[in-house]
């Protein structure tokens, strides 16, 4: 699982910092960035989240599988 955000639509508001901070970050550039190229399991719950409470629906998590720890 890869977790993706659409900077089309990111408005740097940072809830995903928040709800997710192993995984989203907002930027210099006022842009949240996925700091994860794959989700490890211990943030999937987070990042679901983070997409489910996304005010402007920039984040996504692309299908695929996690990695263990």
């Amino acid at each position: 699982m890869k977790p993706a955000v659409d900077r089309t639509r990111c408005t740097g508001i940072g809830l995903c910092e928040v709800t997710a901070p192993a995984v989203f970050e907002v930027g210099d550039d006022g842009q949240a960035h996925s700091l994860l190229s794959e989700l490890a399991e211990q943030d999937v719950v987070a990042a679901q989240e983070a997409v489910a409470n996304c005010p402007t629906g920039a984040l996504s998590i692309e299908q695929g599988e996690t990695t263990g720890s």
